[in-house]
């Protein structure tokens, strides 16, 4: 894109080099400065007179969104010299007698306190070296690196896998990537993600006019919608005619290779949402309902973020047990329990094995039961507007199909698992994708610290595969060998309303259901569950759609 002259250019910021970056922020420093003295009431106004008198608003020649994103430097850039001189180019704004902006909320999530997460500037060795990494591919250290940084080896491989999704060499061309990632995050209303890629977009030369609806953007990507529809939400009516659609129209078609990254990319961002949700990940601070222009009124918030639904510090954080009054020897017992049914279950699997008839009859009655698990707070919500544009049919849902009792029909993984199918075939249209996609399913599926809670060296293997088979199971996913009766055994109801929302409907999650399980165990641990419900999340989803693809080139 052409640079044009006074234009703030942000690319320098994201190199390694100090010299670069420092060149950079002269520059970045330069044009805000020359700009902000065009609409200064006074010249170089003192700092005291400024924050006492008027203060003039920064609106004009998008100087608000520069300040806004000089902002989310400060607070979150990896490199030192970056935050401080960003701070310093803001102070000297506001010494020009311009209101500059200040965060909204605190810290990267709704649901887990800022203390409680890990602050940028104070990270390890291996920390920041994710950190300066995913800012130098991004040009951001987003909420959701910082939220997922409790568990590093899994944030790693996520980064490694997103990047060559985004940036890499494939079959798409960059603005097709973001916008395929807007169609996905708009089906559960994600403004988050929907928000992140609008930018991206832009930022690589894609037409503004696809932003105005789904309907703008060329015929090739409309015709992609039904596929984002039934991925989302019922992945299992996917059929080797949908996909023969998409290949056999004329000059719309696709090629199977760009099918592929389509996909992926679908599936990466359904449950990429997921997390979001799970997680409650606030807005960046540079992006609508992150930062404010507004003055701090006494008690640090005043009545327009209260209407706009930015509450006080205390309701927003409050500790994992407020919303949920329980005594400690409660959620003790809560753990001690859990800890005593997995050592039954492993004494009864030692002891004698469920014939495969029994087997199924458990599976079908969790399946079946896993359709009626509902949250008391569930209602309806029709999407923005802002946010439906980027899709069609927006009455389109899981929760439809669950009312109306439709059953779900069995995929048996014994006959098209990722392992033995779905992995060669991505691998084979796509190379190194399955490899990547490969290593960050076995990360989330295998991580483990051997802690629960305050309890040390527990092997956590039956609760780990207990979440994934149950998630599974929601999709009608079978393992043969696996006893479905542990299910109940292990998850209780409140745990299961939480599972069946972040992965089924997230933007109905709220902090109470994230409070209401697992009360005494770490906000890592919750973290933790959300990467094993975005990974057999997006591993369901996937099996679906490969399954249809192997179906049409056979």
């Amino acid at each position: 894109m052409e640079e044009r002259e006074g234009e703030v250019r942000w690319d320098g910021l994201c190199s390694r080099d100090a010299a670069s970056r420092a060149a950079a922020l002269d520059n970045i420093g330069q044009v805000v400065l020359r700009r902000s003295e065009t609409i200064a009431p006074v010249a170089a106004v003192p700092l005291s007179r400024a924050a006492d008198g008027p203060l003039v608003p920064a609106a004009r020649d998008g100087l608000s969104e520069v300040l806004a994103r000089l902002l989310m430097l400060s607070k979150r850039c990896p490199f030192p010299d970056v935050r401080e001189k960003s701070e310093a180019i803001l102070s000297r704004v506001q010494e020009l007698g311009i209101r500059i902006p200040r965060p909204l909320g605190h810290g990267p999530s709704r649901f887990i306190p800022e203390k409680e997460t890990i602050q940028v500037g104070n990270e390890d060795a291996m920390m920041h070296a994710l950190f300066a990494e995913s800012f130098a591919t991004l040009g951001r250290l987003d909420n959701v690196t910082l939220v997922m940084v409790f568990h590093p080896q899994y944030l790693e491989s996520f980064l490694k896998t997103q990047h060559y999704l985004l940036q890499m060499d494939g079959p798409l061309p960059l603005h097709y990537r973001h916008y395929i990632g807007i169609m996905a995050a708009a089906r559960h209303q994600c403004s988050y993600l929907v928000n992140l890629h609008v930018n991206d977009f832009l930022h690589v030369g894609g037409d503004p006019k696809w932003l105005n609806g789904l309907e703008n953007a060329p015929q090739k990507l409309q015709n992609l919608g039904e596929l984002n529809k039934m991925l989302a939400h019922r992945p299992w009516l996917i059929t080797k005619e949908h996909i023969e659609q998409l290949l056999k129209t004329e000059e719309n078609s696709w090629s199977l290779a760009e099918l592929i990254h389509a996909v992926v990319l679908l599936t990466h961002y359904h449950s990429l949402a997921s997390f979001t949700f799970g997680c409650g990940i606030s807005p960046e601070i540079d992006c609508e309902g992150g930062h404010t222009f507004r003055p701090p009124s006494v008690s640090n918030y005043c009545i327009c973020d209260i209407t706009n639904g930015y509450h006080g510090v205390d309701e927003i954080h409050a500790s994992p047990t407020a919303s949920i009054p329980v005594s400690s020897t409660e959620s003790v017992c809560e753990v001690e329990a859990l800890m005593e049914k997995m050592k039954q279950l492993q004494e009864c699997r030692d002891e004698e094995e469920a014939s495969q008839e029994e087997m199924a009859t458990r599976f079908e009655r969790e399946k079946r039961e896993s359709m009626f698990v509902c949250s008391s707070e569930d209602e309806e919500s029709a999407p923005t507007r802002d946010v439906s544009r980027h899709f069609e049919d927006t009455s389109y849902g899981y929760k439809d199909f669950s009312r109306h009792g439709m059953h779900v029909p069995t995929f048996r993984v014994q006959d098209y698992s990722w392992e033995d199918h779905g992995y060669s075939l991505v691998n084979r249209l796509y190379p190194d994708v399955g490899q990547l996609l490969d290593e960050k399913f076995h990360i989330a599926y295998n991580l483990t610290y051997n802690t629960m809670a305050m309890h040390k060296d527990v092997d956590t293997s039956m609760l780990r595969r207990a979440i994934w088979n149950y998630i599974h199971c929601m999709f009608g996913i079978r393992y043969d060998d696996y006893d479905y009766g542990e299910i109940n055994q292990l998850l209780d109801r409140s745990f299961k309303v939480y599972i069946k929302t972040v992965v089924c409907t997230p933007e109905k999650t709220t902090k109470r259901m994230y409070d209401s399980f697992w009360r005494q165990f770490e906000h890592s641990e919750k973290v933790h569950v959300n990467l094993l419900l975005v990974e057999a999340r997006m591993q369901a989803e996937l099996l679906y759609a490969l399954r249809a693809i192997t179906r049409y080139m056979t």
